[in-house]
Parts: structure tokens; C-alpha cells; sequence
């Protein structure tokens, strides 16, 4: 890889980290594909699109990347680089519609830089956002525990998750709160800030609860990039600070999915 490509690429690896992990459920298999391809880019310099803005270029490689190596991580036979990946539809886990919708709530894309990332229009792309949020309607129903200790911030949380159907069974405002509320309600998912206002940490609040249960756990952070340094465990899911209701949305109806996958409860199953 250039150096001048290196350069334009460094600043963008946390937000395609995040975006990654949110497709795959995993950080090990979400930062597996941003290495494919950052070794894509080495192998194929080319590939680099420079006729698009730097983050939507390395998005528009991920995707190919995404498309030419299956999940269970055993690449199917290509020529090195990018020239050789076969042009298909990424839905080897994830759905076209909701890698669509990822883009623009989470990733925060414009409909136009969107088409350019997935290869398609941008009337395709709305129709892929308009499928993906008529999925998430019928999605699966949660108990959810907030850990915020700003009150507006856990407001509007409350408020998002109430919107899209779940019931927020408490929010918590330190460590010791947490663990108390998690004991009492057994939330099936659970959205924490990572620094409260007492010193105490969100990570240690999360830890502590998935000690006596299994469940998907989101962190909110203002700092994506501080934490999502590839040198520690990390959250697989992410919303960054400040955050709009529809990045929320994503992100809940990602971690449910796969919580779907691992067993959850369809909307409307009994418990």
C-alpha cells in the first residue's frame, strides 16, 4: 500500500471496525474482513477508488472484500487483488437491506455514497432501506437495561427503545446500580455508557453482569476511536456520542439479530 494511500485510509479503520463487527456479531471476524481488506488494498493499490472521498472508498473495498470471502473465514479462490473478486450480492450473513440500512444510520452515508459503496443506484438503495425497516418492525421484542448516568441522554435512550417496541426494564447510573437492576430483571439486552459520573466504568458494569447471564450488550462512547484500537477486547456493538435515533435503531436491531441467531425470542414468542 502507498504511503499516500496509508494516509488517506488510517484515519477511517475504527469506523469500518465498528461497521464490520456490526455485520458480522463478532469482533474477531468483523476485524478478520477489515484485514482482508487492508491486504486487498496492498495486493491492488488500484482498487482505492480515487474518484470517491477517502471513507466511502475504503467502504467500497470492505464490500467486495465482504462479497468475495465467506463467513466461516476459508476465502474462496481469487487472483490476487481486487481485479479477481467475484462482483456478487454480500449476502453471506447479512441481508443487502440492513448492510443498506447500516450504512445510512449507523455509518451515517448519504443515499448517493451509499449506491457508490454497494455498486448500485440510489433508488435501489432506498428501496434496500425501506425493506430493512419494514424487517425491523417484525423483529424480535427485548428487555432492555440503560446504563447512563446523564439523565437527557438516558431519556432519549429510553424513548428510542420504547419507540421501536422494547421495555426498558431500568436505568442504571453506576456499577453497583447495574448489577442490582440486572439481578432483579434479567434484561435480554443491555446499552451502557463506558464513563459514569462516579468514576465507575460501564465495561466493569457489563463484566459484572455477563458473570450470572448471556445477553448482547451495546456501548455508547463520545471517543470511537480511543477504544476501538485493535489492541484490547472491544465492544462488538458501538453507537458513538452524540447519536441520532435511527443509529440507535441499527444498532439494537443488529445485536437482536444476532441474538435471533443464537436462540432470542421472535417478537410475540412467549418466554
Amino acid at each position: 500500500m502507498t504511503s499516500s494511500v496509508a494516509d488517506l485510509v488510517a484515519p477511517q479503520i475504527p469506523y469500518l471496525r465498528r461497521f464490520a463487527r456490526a455485520l458480522t456479531g463478532s469482533q474477531d471476524r468483523g476485524d478478520a474482513y477489515v484485514v482482508a481488506t487492508l491486504e486487498a488494498l496492498v495486493a491492488d493499490q488500484r482498487s482505492f477508488r480515487r474518484d470517491l472521498l477517502p471513507r466511502p472508498a475504503l467502504y467500497h473495498t470492505f464490500v467486495k472484500v465482504w462479497g468475495a470471502v465467506p463467513i466461516n473465514q476459508v476465502p474462496e479462490p481469487v487472483e490476487a487483488g481486487l481485479g479477481g473478486i467475484v462482483d456478487r450480492r454480500i449476502e453471506t450473513l447479512t441481508p443487502l437491506p440492513r448492510q443498506a440500512f447500516l450504512l445510512a444510520a449507523l455509518e451515517e452515508f448519504p443515499t448517493s455514497e451509499i449506491a457508490e459503496i454497494l455498486g448500485t443506484s440510489e433508488d435501489e438503495v432506498r428501496r434496500l432501506v425501506d425493506v430493512a425497516g419494514a424487517e425491523i418492525a417484525e423483529q424480535i421484542t427485548a428487555q432492555v437495561l440503560i446504563i447512563e448516568d446523564e439523565p437527557l441522554i438516558a431519556l432519549d435512550i429510553e424513548g428510542i427503545v420504547s419507540d421501536l417496541g422494547h421495555d426498558v426494564v431500568g436505568i442504571a447510573t453506576t456499577r453497583t446500580e447495574a448489577g442490582d437492576l440486572a439481578r432483579r430483571t434479567n434484561p435480554g439486552l443491555v446499552l451502557a455508557d463506558i464513563q459514569l459520573a462516579d468514576g465507575s466504568s460501564g465495561i466493569d458494569a457489563v463484566n459484572d453482569i455477563l458473570q450470572g447471564a448471556d445477553m448482547p450488550v451495546i456501548f455508547i462512547t463520545a471517543y470511537p476511536e480511543r477504544l476501538l484500537t485493535g489492541e484490547r477486547a472491544e465492544p462488538t456493538f458501538l453507537i458513538t456520542k452524540p447519536f441520532k435515533p435511527e443509529m440507535v435503531k441499527a444498532v439494537i436491531s443488529q445485536a437482536l439479530f444476532f441474538d435471533v441467531r443464537a436462540g432470542g425470542r421472535p417478537r410475540g414468542a412467549a418466554a
